[in-house]
């Protein structure tokens, strides 16, 4: 089940996405499948992630997500209004 959630990858990178984790289909591929993400600024904006890429459904390793938290009821509307 995807859930929107608030992900610190790397150090200044925090991003607003549907997360869900999934099964790999060989070892040591990516576990975790990211469904539209927004990069949050420090004034709150969302920016599409990464920036210059079209595709929207991205993996990546668990490892490289260093906390995973519940997004803020204000950014969880701001986000459904930019991917609805």
């Amino acid at each position: 089940m995807k859930e929107i959630k608030c992900i610190l990858l790397g150090v200044d990178t925090v991003l607003v996405t549907e997360v869900e984790a999934i099964e790999p289909e060989n070892p040591g591929e990516p576990e975790c499948e990211l469904t539209k993400p927004y990069e949050i600024d420090e004034e709150g904006e969302l920016t599409p992630w990464p920036r210059g890429s079209e595709g929207n459904v991205m993996r990546v390793h668990s490892y490289n997500i260093l906390t995973m938290v519940d997004a803020k009821a204000d950014v969880v509307a701001k986000y459904k209004e930019l991917t609805s």
